[in-house]
């Protein structure tokens, strides 16, 4: 038992520390407990960024793997390329249909977003959909696109998918 010096309070073996008044059982038991300052470049301890290359080759293909779903699929998108769900009450169709993968139920509209292609990068769009677009966590601002990785994380809704260049 150690006794503490200010208090007078039988404290356990081992602890630094009075029980009942938290001041040091022992002189310069702080200089012992106090946090050591690292040495060296803080840049060694930074983490590296995860992201997946932004480069899409000419003939690259994306493989869309949605959650829950059997088989991923394989797009070769066009310039621009139009992602939702089809509804034969409606004009406007998608060029991918996302009916098959519960769109309705887990809230994709009938046009939701758009990939665009460019010389060597692609780019999501939301098209104003009304449950949004995220793309890997982050909620997309209508109309602004933001650039796709390989890797990338979308979601249409609550529609779960995973992209991968190819």
């Amino acid at each position: 038992m150690k006794i503490c010096p200010h208090c007078g309070t039988e404290n356990r073996e081992g602890v630094y520390f009075c029980e009942a008044c938290a001041r040091a059982l022992e002189e310069n038991i702080e200089d012992r407990t106090r946090t050591v300052k690292l040495q060296g470049n803080s840049t060694e301890m930074s983490g590296k960024a995860t992201w997946g290359t932004a480069r899409f080759g000419s003939e690259a293909a994306i493989i869309i793997h949605i959650r829950d779903a059997a088989e991923p699929l394989v797009l070769h998108p066009a310039v621009r390329t139009v992602l939702g769900r089809a509804d034969t009450t409606s004009k406007q169709q998608p060029d991918l249909d996302l009916t098959p993968f519960g769109a309705l139920e887990k809230g994709v509209s009938r046009i939701h977003a758009a990939i665009e292609r460019s010389e060597d990068t692609l780019t999501i769009v939301d098209m104003g959909s009304v449950n949004g677009t995220h793309l890997n966590g982050q909620r997309l601002i209508p109309e602004q696109p933001r650039v796709l990785r390989d890797g990338d994380e979308i979601r249409f809704g609550k529609l779960v998918t995973h992209i991968y260049f190819k």
